[in-house]
């Protein structure tokens, strides 16, 4: 089987039509139907199948495509053999990131990169609910992504994860609150508080919306921000509280915010670096890797014990 055609078949399960394909690939989308017909010609199955005005994979179809990563990842495994006859990792790494893992982490990953001549780390910040990651590890090379502490991780057959940190969050409040001195907050406590949140289906806010079933407080949600520095601020002046991650929530000395931990309940998310399955064996990919956990490890304390990758 023609290896091209194989990535081709990939990149049309990773985007789910022909179009999306075509244009992740540089070309036509006549020129993608062509090696997907190539292909199935080779193969003697048919892959796809009418689904609408578009395609859909067959079980054949998807089951080549997970025998497809496979044969892609023994190729990037042959071309890091190769990486090891250099001195250095090399190459472009392209990293997405959501916002406030990169204002926390960035600084310190770019700097450490640096250091290895020849590997170039292009990061772009991206504002990502969970479900919208296996789109983007089709673009990127890692993508650092979160998720609420009680949803599954990111993982799965095709993609492989790796733990950096579990951040807690902590109730935000400004600094002349009525519950400011108390050490923790008890939810009830906070029910006639008014709330900003974050987007729906983003973290922050499936873990207030998991609080509402556990505890049975409904909060009051007057605004929605999805930039935390804004949140900040607008905690700051008074205009209502919030969830917030504790490594990267601003509590320095003038900042007008204090954070207390709420009493009795886990509140956290989990930030994963998610990747394709055998790219970490890319040196280059292998040592940003390296570099985030480092990172996270030197502002937080926190490291997986492992340094593996995690399939789920």
């Amino acid at each position: 089987m023609d290896i091209g055609r194989l990535r081709t078949l990939r990149e049309f399960a990773d985007r789910g039509s022909v179009t999306a394909a075509a244009k992740a690939l540089h070309c036509t989308p006549s020129a993608v139907s062509q090696q997907l017909r190539a292909l199935q010609s080779d193969v003697g199955l048919a892959l796809t199948e009418p689904a609408g005005r578009g395609l859909r994979l067959t079980d054949a179809g998807r089951a080549l495509v997970a025998r497809a990563d496979d044969v892609l990842a023994a190729l990037d495994r042959a071309e890091s053999e190769l990486d090891t006859y250099r001195s250095a990792p090399r190459g472009r790494v392209r990293m997405a990131i959501f916002q406030s893992a990169g204002l926390m982490l960035l600084p310190g990953l770019l700097s450490r990169t640096a250091e290895f001549e020849g590997l170039d780390v292009i990061v772009r910040d991206v504002d990502m609910t969970p479900p919208e990651v296996p789109g983007l590890v089709a673009d990127y090379d890692i993508v650092v992504a979160h998720r609420d502490e009680h949803a599954p991780s990111l993982g799965s057959e095709r993609l492989e994860t790796r733990h950096l940190l579990r951040e807690p969050l902590d109730v935000a409040l400004p600094a002349g609150h009525r519950l400011a001195k108390k050490r923790r907050i008890e939810l009830a406590e906070l029910a006639d508080e008014r709330w900003i949140s974050v987007n729906a289906g983003f973290p922050v806010d499936d873990i207030l919306q998991s609080l509402i079933i556990r505890t049975g407080v409904r909060p009051q949600v007057v605004q929605r921000i999805n930039d935390f520095r804004i949140t900040e601020r607008l905690v700051a002046a008074g205009h209502g509280i919030a969830l917030l991650p504790r490594y990267t929530m601003d509590t320095r000395r003038g900042s007008g915010l204090v954070c207390r931990p709420l009493a009795g309940i886990k509140a956290a998310r989990h930030v994963e670096a998610v990747y394709r399955l055998g790219a970490s064996s890319r040196p280059a990919v292998a040592k940003v890797l390296d570099a985030l956990a480092d990172e996270v490890a030197a502002l937080t304390g926190e490291r997986d014990p492992s340094g593996a990758p995690a399939r789920s």
